[in-house]
C-alpha cells in the first residue's frame, strides 16, 4: 500500500456536496420539438422546471444528465481510488 493518493477527497466531496445542494432528480430535458411542441426547452426536475435563458438544446440535455451522471461518476471515482489505494 503506497502512502499517495490517488484521489483528491476534499475535491470531490465539494462536487458531491454541490449535487446535494441542487433540486431533487431524477432531471430530464425538455427539449423543444423533440418531446414537446410547444413552449421553450427547459429541465424538468422532480420538483417542477427551470428556464435556462440562452442555453442551447445541447447545454440544457447536458445539465440534466449531470445531475445523475455526477453522483454516478462520483461513486465510481471513489470505488476505483478504494481499489488503488488498496494495493
Amino acid at each position: 500500500m503506497s502512502n499517495q493518493s490517488w484521489l483528491d477527497e476534499r475535491r470531490v466531496d465539494l462536487i458531491a456536496m454541490r449535487v446535494e445542494a441542487t433540486s431533487r432528480g431524477p432531471w430530464a430535458a425538455s427539449i423543444e420539438g423533440e418531446n414537446h411542441t410547444s413552449g421553450s426547452s427547459c429541465i424538468i426536475t422532480a420538483d417542477g422546471s427551470m428556464d435556462l435563458s440562452g442555453a442551447s438544446d445541447y447545454d440544457i440535455a447536458f445539465i440534466a444528465n449531470a445531475r445523475q451522471d455526477v453522483p454516478y461518476l462520483v461513486a465510481e471515482l471513489r470505488r476505483l481510488a478504494a481499489i488503488l489505494e488498496s494495493r
